[in-house]
């Protein structure tokens, strides 16, 4: 979760028209997806703050905002207020949630984050020597280009059979 975190922060990097620097993180997000993030910002030059989101939000400009749903400490907040606030700057709302827990609680999505990420080892992947294990990133369409990696494409060939493609690569 914490690599796909810091993948979700250079993604919104590169996809929003903030002139920012500023990457704003909530101070109850996973302390190990807090310093992974730290790290990858650094040698990049991106400055991380670290702290309740509305008191962030309303001191400084950024170019992202990362948040834990539900926080590390188990407690859910209502994530619209800050995803309103977060695009009033033209800046990218990045949600780590739990995909168990989003079994209940609103998803992503449907609050307005433009990123999500999270662990996937919930779901029965096990743990080799206790770690790693995969993670998901999701977005909105609008930021589909800049995904790291690759997406694959369907399509139907000659022989009406399925085939896949490289659609996109990054």
């Amino acid at each position: 979760e914490a690599t796909a975190a810091a993948e979700a922060v250079t993604l919104a990097k590169r996809s929003v028209k903030s002139k920012s620097d500023t990457l704003l993180v909530a101070s109850d997000c996973h302390p190990q997806t807090i310093e992974v993030i730290r790290t990858r910002c650094d040698p990049l030059g991106l400055n991380v703050l670290v702290g309740p989101v509305p008191a962030l939000l309303a001191e400084h400009d950024c170019f992202a905002v990362v948040a834990q749903y539900p926080a590390t400490t188990g407690l859910v907040h209502d994530m619209a207020p800050f995803v309103e606030q977060t695009h009033a700057k033209n800046a990218a709302f990045i949600v780590c949630a739990d995909l168990l827990a989003l079994t209940l609680l609103k998803p992503p999505g449907e609050f307005g984050a433009d990123i999500a990420v999270g662990n996937t080892q919930r779901f029965g992947v096990p743990m080799g020597a206790g770690g790693p294990h995969a993670a998901y990133l999701a977005c909105r369409d609008a930021f589909k280009r800049q995904m790291p990696g690759r997406l694959v494409g369907a399509s139907i060939d000659a022989h009406g059979n399925p085939g896949y493609r490289l659609a996109l690569q990054t």
